[in-house]
């Protein structure tokens, strides 16, 4: 691939305490392959590929105490310089800038914005960064998830010279970042800042979410399970795409984004919007029986996306809320009729069915993953 510009994500890679284990995950869930011949290098990484291309990689712990977690790399020129920039802007460097890998593969080190979320540098050296993104089993995109929108909107243009635009969904705040240079809109994103808002448990620190691209959101979340992990977020739908937030076998959190299926419109419905409305056939059929054809097709898709959503749901915690539910429900059933008969012989009053109230998942912004 080109050059990274400045600031653009470049790598991601897993920390994880079982390496063998997190290749058999990643290895059935994106197709990724590792090399067999070349063991783990001396800090204990090891490249993932795709079709023999480099595109994330999997890392040994060397201390227990060291977090499960997906990092995602920023390029810089310098990592030195950068790591100033980093403390001047109210940031925090973790590891100071060290040569790694063999070559060496480059420079690297890891930071933390004002809010505490953890990020890494790579300055490149015999190792450039991913060979390929954007496409399945890919990297896609990346944004950093916090609470504190003033300071982390200024500390991330003032190190990386990041143009800014605020998305332009309703209802959502979320600030994208595009390349020093570059106009700061959809087409030149590189990443974003969104808010944690109250329905985030407090326990949950500010941090950078990692995407990769996936052929089908739904199956892969259902892959997840399989393998183990966890689904703790969607799958959804939104502005960009289908995707879900996962967590893998071992503990680390990522997601992933199926950017074919989106909740906005494409150019196809928008010109089919803005034309005249089609006068009704002269023997009253045409024209009436294609929009209920297309009203079907789009009630079939919203009904196929409800029952995957419901599908990954059952995977998760669908056996224990079966049986706590069946019991509740003939105890509920039995003492309504209960109560009924013991009305209607005082009263001699009509029965009448308990009523109930229903709700559903709150769904939260689709990724401009970007």
């Amino acid at each position: 691939m080109a050059d990274f510009a400045e600031g653009a994500p470049c790598w991601a890679d897993a920390t994880l305490p079982d390496l063998a284990a997190g290749r058999r995950f990643y290895g059935e869930l994106f197709g990724w392959s590792f090399p067999e011949e070349r063991p783990a290098d001396p800090d204990g990484w090891i490249p993932a590929l795709l079709d023999g291309e480099q595109v994330a990689g999997l890392r040994q712990k060397s201390d227990g105490r060291m977090p499960t977690v997906w990092t995602v790399y920023l390029a810089t020129a310098d990592a030195r310089r950068t790591a100033a920039r980093i403390d001047a802007a109210g940031g925090r460097v973790i590891t100071t800038p060290v040569p790694v890998g063999r070559g060496p593969a480059g420079i690297t080190a890891t930071a933390a914005d004002p809010s505490g979320a953890v990020f890494g540098l790579w300055q490149p050296g015999e190792h450039p960064g991913f060979a390929a993104v954007g496409r399945p089993g890919t990297y896609v995109w990346t944004e950093v998830r916090t609470r504190e929108r003033d300071a982390v909107d200024a500390f991330y243009p003032e190190v990386f010279g990041y143009g800014t635009r605020q998305a332009e969904a309703a209802g959502e705040d979320f600030l994208m970042w595009a390349p020093e240079g570059e106009p700061a809109d959809e087409e030149h994103a590189v990443g974003g800042r969104a808010l944690l808002d109250e329905s985030t448990p407090v326990e949950l620190p500010a941090h950078f979410l990692t995407y990769f691209a996936v052929d089908d959101c739904d199956e892969a979340a259902h892959t997840v399970v399989r393998l183990g992990g966890r689904v703790l977020t969607g799958p959804e739908t939104g502005g960009y795409g289908r995707f879900a937030v996962l967590v893998d076998n071992q503990g680390a959190v990522f997601a992933v984004l199926d950017t074919g299926r989106t909740a906005r419109p494409d150019s196809a419905e928008l010109s089919a919007r803005a034309a005249p409305e089609e006068e009704p056939a002269p023997d009253g059929g045409a024209p009436a029986q294609a929009e209920d054809d297309v009203r079907a097709e789009d009630d079939g898709r919203a009904e196929d996306d409800g029952q995957a959503e419901d599908d990954v749901r059952a995977g998760r915690d669908g056996r224990e809320e079966a049986g706590d539910d069946g019991r509740e429900e003939a105890g509920d059933d039995g003492r309504e009729e209960a109560e009924e008969d013991r009305q209607e012989g005082e009263r001699g009053t009509e029965r009448r069915a308990p009523g109930g109230d229903e709700g559903g998942p709150d769904s939260r912004r689709a990724v401009s993953e970007g």
